[in-house]
């Protein structure tokens, strides 16, 4: 018995050695390192305590001393330089506390902000995918039904807050990435850029430089199935992500109404997609376009109400021809109820394809002579925030190109119909299920249906 007792002295000192020497000191000199900055901060709070009790303290000597035929303050007068100090105590301890949760800091001390979404969707796709897990045009040859699950359209993004420039503004930027790039298999999945953006703001007036969707067409559907291209591509959205200059200036009408006015130059994409093969060579891959587009707002309490009239003019060059594109469009939101939401474009035009239209916006008929597709199209979308957890979208968008500008086997008209519902499972995690139907009528080739059903996690962060 007595063995047994001496054994339970003398077990702790061979378990402590037993431990790695290295760890604990790391242990320790962790621990050293958190309790001195703990240290430094509850100096630096209770030093602005002091100071600030001292300034209220004076404030309310300088009080109690008025002129003579004025009458003597209460204690109530103090109460405001009282509730000033605690307030400004607050904002220290609040902004200590983001500050020592910040670890991200740019080369010249300027802060930048981690963003972005880490998304899981599991899908099953229709035959008429086209081989593409987000199809956007049902294939005119049909192939197998397909599933999966993949990460590939998570998106990394990164916002820059600059120094004070002249005039009182301010820079700032962001810059977004996704891995849709690559042949999409599980070890095939490149990081890209989608959208990146260089501000420089003032009070009224905003110039960008960046990579950023059309200026005409700013709005989308609501949607975690397709994030590696916009919704409704093909199908009335026209988002093509291209580099472009931008200067935006706003007007206020009071406090309930403004505008907002927007001019810039593009980068088009000229895509030889609908060109023949003999006459593709010829295509100059991208050109400039000049936009514009003039927001009217006003709202009144839970009601707002939006609307933009907006113009895109370029010339593809084919064939050492000029072929032009012309587009017109209109965009809106409307917001009756602090939980409804009616938003969409309508455009109309020819040769929208170098905005990311269908893939036909030139065409050869009879001649050596290039052609532009007229066309026209749009989309809208019904959002309705039921609970404060639960908004469900129903979206839908069609593009439709002039047949006699068409040839056999080219696109009519390209729709798609969508629903899904938005769940948030915490402040920050949202899961979506989302059904969508693919419809394309080709000429002279019928009509063909995707469908496609989408189950999304996303985290944001």
């Amino acid at each position: 018995m007595r063995s047994n007792i001496c054994l339970l002295f003398l077990l702790p000192p061979f378990l402590s050695a037993a431990q790695s020497q290295p760890d604990w000191k790391a242990i320790l000199a962790r621990l050293d390192r958190l309790e001195d900055q703990n240290r430094q901060l509850v100096t630096e709070i209770r030093a602005l305590r002091e100071q600030l009790t001292a300034e209220a303290a004076r404030s309310v000597d300088a009080s109690a001393t008025p002129p003579p035929a004025t009458p003597a303050p209460t204690a109530a007068a103090a109460e405001p330089a009282g509730a000033e100090a605690d307030e400004r105590l607050s904002v220290q301890e609040s902004r200590t506390a983001e500050l020592s949760q910040s670890k991200i800091e740019a080369d010249h001390r300027l802060p930048v902000t981690l963003t972005g979404m880490l998304l899981f969707n599991a899908f099953l796709n229709g035959k008429e995918n086209g081989g593409q897990p987000n199809t956007t045009i049902a294939s005119l040859t049909p192939g197998t039904q397909t599933g999966g699950a993949t990460l590939r359209q998570t998106v990394l993004g990164l916002k820059f807050h600059g120094p004070e420039i002249a005039g009182g503004g301010t820079v700032s930027g962001t810059l977004y990435m996704d891995f849709f790039g690559g042949a999409g298999t599980s070890l095939n999945q490149l990081m890209r850029l989608r959208v990146a953006t260089l501000d420089l703001n003032w009070k009224h007036t905003t110039v960008s430089f960046g990579q950023d969707k059309p200026i005409i067409t700013p709005r989308e559907p609501d949607s975690l199935a397709q994030v590696g291209v916009s919704p409704l591509t093909g199908s009335g959205n026209l988002w093509l992500w291209q580099p472009q200059a931008r200067v935006e200036q706003r007007f206020d009408f009071g406090e309930q109404a403004g505008l907002r006015a927007q001019l810039g130059v593009f980068e088009t994409a000229e895509s030889s997609t609908g060109v023949p093969a003999a006459y593709s060579s010829t295509l100059a891959s991208a050109r400039p376009g000049y936009e514009g587009r003039f927001e009217f707002w006003k709202k009144r309490g839970n009601w707002r109400f939006e609307v933009a009239p907006a113009f895109h003019a370029s010339s593809s060059h084919l064939l050492g021809q000029s072929v032009p594109s012309r587009v017109y469009s209109v965009d809106w939101l409307l917001r009756p109820l602090a939980s409804l939401d009616i938003t969409g474009i309508f455009f109309g035009g020819e040769n929208v394809d170098v905005l990311g239209g269908l893939h036909q916006g030139i065409t050869i008929l009879n001649s050596d002579e290039p052609l532009a597709v007229h066309a026209y199209g749009g989309w809208a979308q019904l959002a309705w925030r039921a609970t404060p957890r639960l908004t469900l979208h129903v979206f839908g968008g069609r593009q439709v190109d002039r047949n006699s500008d068409l040839i056999a086997g080219d696109i009519a008209w390209n729709q798609t119909l969508a629903a899904n519902a938005f769940f948030q499972l915490s402040s920050n995690v949202l899961a979506s299920f989302e059904a969508s139907q693919v419809r394309t009528v080709y000429l002279t080739g019928g009509t063909r249906l995707n469908p496609h059903y989408d189950l999304a996690l996303a985290y944001l962060f």
